[in-house]
């Protein structure tokens, strides 16, 4: 196990990663990433600032030229190598995950699987739309596809490895420079990527690492999207910051990919297989301590079976009581920070107060929240609207699917979305009607293949990785006519 032997007063330190190189910030200062289960330190990470932030786009745009003219086939050839060689940094990812953010081992491998799968997605997407001039001289008006650019990839902690990779991934292989601004939550995690890309032999330049202090993210994240250089930005993240990054965008007329926030519905009809049923929402409430953008949020079961099906809810849940993921047989970590846990006891009371009923779960012991669930959650409710991103999920009890679909849709949200029944054709009439970006039938909220349209609507964010939808966030399309002389 991966777990084992942890030195918890030897905690890494990273440095910003520019032109191939690790290097101080130009200030100076490194900020610490606290452990969420020991409260000792996880990491320290070097504070960058304007400076470095503008000299990171200067670097990343002299690499581009190059980049760029490199055959598909050529790049092709040192994503898949990263690919390859991401499981072998398993062990190394793993402890960091475990330090930075509380991660399990099941979460450790999903992270690993995801990207490597993602490394793939971006590199038959790019096989298949080339970017290249257009050199047959018989054509006189012309389409060409072109990389768009420098771009700004800012990943989230949650998922450090998959979003990281995500973030850079399809953007390197459409022949873009990139420059990855780490969370300040697990910094020394996503910094590791950098010696996965530099073994894999991607030139010095085209990636670079940006680390800074929480209290510096809006001067630097402002400065890059500034900068000229900059021309394309995918930001996964909080709703609230999306809405920042898109104005900063929309003043500086750069294209935005917004991947944000998300209440996933997960509705269970009355002729539903109530046993796979409980499983999959159990696996997409409680996977990563329900932190997860498409994490089962909200739990809506048809009355006629509502009884029968939240007995075996809390069967499951209560088996998922919250520890150190060091500890043997801990399934659910503690919660990235002190201010997540505040806010989570927070609506769990507001519900319980407003008559909420609790099935399961315990009062928090510090970051540690054990699996909660609370029936008979009402619009007067906090937890009905505002978004958990923690180990609790409301259940609403409906009388219909018309009900049902009216409760889902009944939100600001709409990334991800569930509906378990045996009526397939009415699934998928359901799945139609439900305002997500992503639909599963009978199966759970929380799933993730990189070569398929990621996205959601309303304040989940708009563009897309993955899939042909994914090429315009990353090139740019140009028409060209060459009249013959007279």
């Amino acid at each position: 196990m991966a777990y084992t032997n942890i030195d918890l007063n030897d905690a890494p330190k990273v440095d910003l990663f520019i032109n191939g190189q690790f290097t101080p910030a130009s200030a100076g200062g490194y900020f610490e990433r606290l452990d969420p289960s020991t409260d000792l330190v996880a990491s320290r990470a070097a504070c960058g600032r304007r400076d470095d932030a503008e000299h990171m786009a200067a670097v990343a745009s002299a690499s581009f030229p190059k980049w760029s003219a490199m055959p598909v086939t050529e790049r092709a050839k040192i994503l898949r190598r990263a690919k390859d060689l991401i499981p072998s940094y398993r062990d190394r990812f793993a402890t960091l995950m475990l330090r930075e953010i509380g991660a399990v081992e099941q979460w450790v491998d999903f992270n690993i699987r995801v990207a490597t799968e993602a490394l793939e997605a971006a590199v038959d997407l790019a096989l298949k739309y080339p970017t290249a001039p257009n050199d047959n001289e018989n054509e006189h008006s012309f389409i060409t596809r072109h990389p768009a650019g420098v771009c700004l990839a800012i990943a989230p902690w949650n998922a450090p490895i998959v979003l990281a990779v995500r973030a850079i991934a399809f953007p390197l292989a459409f022949g873009n420079s990139v420059i990855l601004k780490a969370s300040e939550l697990s910094p020394a995690t996503h910094s590791l990527i950098a010696e996965v890309m530099q073994e894999a032999e991607l030139p010095n330049g085209v990636l670079s690492i940006m680390t800074n202090a929480p209290e510096h993210s809006e001067e630097v994240v402002a400065t890059l999207i500034a900068h000229p250089s900059i021309r394309r930005i995918n930001f996964t993240g909080s709703t609230r910051i999306g809405r920042v990054i898109a104005g900063l965008g929309a003043q500086h007329l750069k294209r935005c990919l917004l991947e944000l926030g998300g209440k996933s519905p997960l509705i269970v009809l009355k002729d539903a297989d109530l046993q796979l049923a409980a499983k999959e929402a159990i696996y997409g409430a409680f996977l990563n301590q329900g932190q997860i953008c498409m994490a089962t949020d909200r739990i809506i079961v048809e009355q006629a079976v509502a009884d029968e099906f939240i007995g075996i809810l809390k069967h499951l849940a209560e088996t998922l009581i919250a520890g150190d993921p060091r500890h043997e047989g801990v399934k659910l970590g503690p919660v990235a920070s002190p201010s997540i846990a505040s806010r989570l006891s927070a609506l769990i009371e507001d519900a319980l107060d407003k008559g909420a009923t609790l099935v399961s779960g315990t009062p928090r012991r510090g970051q540690f929240i054990d699996a909660t669930l609370l029936d008979h959650v009402t619009p007067m409710m906090r937890i009905y609207s505002e978004e958990c991103f923690g180990p609790i999920a409301g259940i609403y009890r409906v009388d219909s699917p018309e009900e049902a679909i009216t409760v889902a849709n009944n939100c600001e949200y709409g990334l991800a979305a569930a509906i378990f029944t045996r009526d397939l054709t009415l699934a998928r009439q359901l799945a139609n009607q439900i305002e997500s970006g992503i639909c599963h039938i009978n199966s759970t909220t929380v799933k993730d293949n990189p070569a398929m349209p990621f996205g959601g609507l309303k304040s989940s964010g708009y563009g897309r990785f993955g899939s042909d939808a994914c090429v315009d966030e990353f090139t740019e399309i140009r028409w060209i006519t060459c009249a013959p002389p007279s």
